[in-house]
């Protein structure tokens, strides 16, 4: 059974045609209108429809930046996309004729990893995506957990620091203000702003502007303040993940997302930051911390398995 994945990012539409082991067998990327969002419906609509050309395609699976509704079809709200109440689901299925499921994004990556990915043979995975904010995905007994209405494992807003950094939201000290892609560049520029001296390698890479790409460069290159800002990262990582543990006590954790391409210079001491400060430490089994397999596709390719699923 062939189904079609698609993921909805701020800048690009991914989607793929994708069989029920995982494999993506043809792909393709369009640009978003984010401020547009019955253009990026329509978007949708003209990848499933080139995709569908020629193939037998069941359903269609929708990934989204946002929060879903429990019934995975209205997107109730969407930062980085201008979706307020969106009917995502009727609007595409309309408009291809298909079945649709819409799903928020992390939570089809989660689902695309523990299914196809770093989760396999795992029945309680927390999946954590690492990008400009921290995403999350839950699959416990082998169930993708989504809440009550649909809208759980916002991970990246857990209260980590009470009194600490305004966060997106509208509350402050959230894990994503220390732990994520913008937190590394944070610390760095803070870093660098009160100690030049010992971010020279840094400095010259960023050229007036320090950016995600520069400060692993620079860690790579032994550079003072780009790597205390990865150890800071790394230790407020594994802090988070330990919080979670205490609470829903998974086997595995994947982590994955765009700065997880940085693992190197990281995940060793968020391992050992997890380990330091989990509850029980010593009396308990330590979950797994693993790196996520799928890459990009993950979210086209569980997007594409949820719908075969629905």
């Amino acid at each position: 059974m062939l189904t079609i994945g698609v993921d909805i990012g701020g800048t690009k539409v991914a989607a793929g045609v994708v069989d029920d082991q995982g494999k993506i067998v043809e792909h393709t990327l369009r640009p978003t209108a984010a401020d547009r969002p019955d253009l990026v419906a329509d978007t949708v609509a003209d990848v499933v429809r080139e995709l569908s050309a020629g193939r037998r395609i069941e359903a269609v699976g929708v990934g989204a930046a946002g929060f879903v509704d429990e019934t995975r079809s209205v997107v109730r709200f969407a930062p980085n996309l201008a979706w307020r109440e969106e009917p995502l689901q009727k609007k595409i299925s309309d408009m291809v004729g298909l079945p649709v499921v819409i799903e928020n994004d992390a939570n089809a990556m989660a689902w695309g990893e523990t299914r196809f990915g770093a989760g396999r043979g795992q029945s309680h995975v927390v999946c954590v995506t690492l990008g400009t904010g921290i995403g999350g995905g839950l699959v416990f007994d082998g169930a993708l957990f989504r809440g009550r209405w649909g809208m759980g494992a916002e991970l990246g807003h857990m209260q980590v620091q009470p009194g600490g950094r305004p966060c997106g939201c509208g509350n402050i000290g959230c894990w994503e203000q220390y732990a994520s892609g913008q937190a590394l560049v944070k610390e760095a520029r803070e870093l660098a702003g009160t100690e030049p001296e010992r971010a020279s390698v840094l400095l010259g890479l960023a050229g007036g502007r320090i950016d995600g790409e520069e400060i692993t460069e620079a860690a790579r290159r032994g550079d003072e303040v780009a790597l205390r800002a990865f150890a800071s990262f790394a230790d407020w990582l594994g802090q988070g993940m330990a919080d979670l543990a205490a609470v829903l006590d998974p086997g595995c954790f994947i982590v994955g997302g765009g700065v997880s391409r940085a693992a190197d210079l990281f995940i060793d001491r968020a391992r050992e930051s997890f380990a330091a400060r989990l509850t029980g430490r010593g009396h308990r089994p330590l979950a797994d911390i693993r790196l996520a397999e799928l890459g990009a596709a993950a979210g086209v390719v569980g997007a594409a398995d949820l719908a075969r699923q629905r």
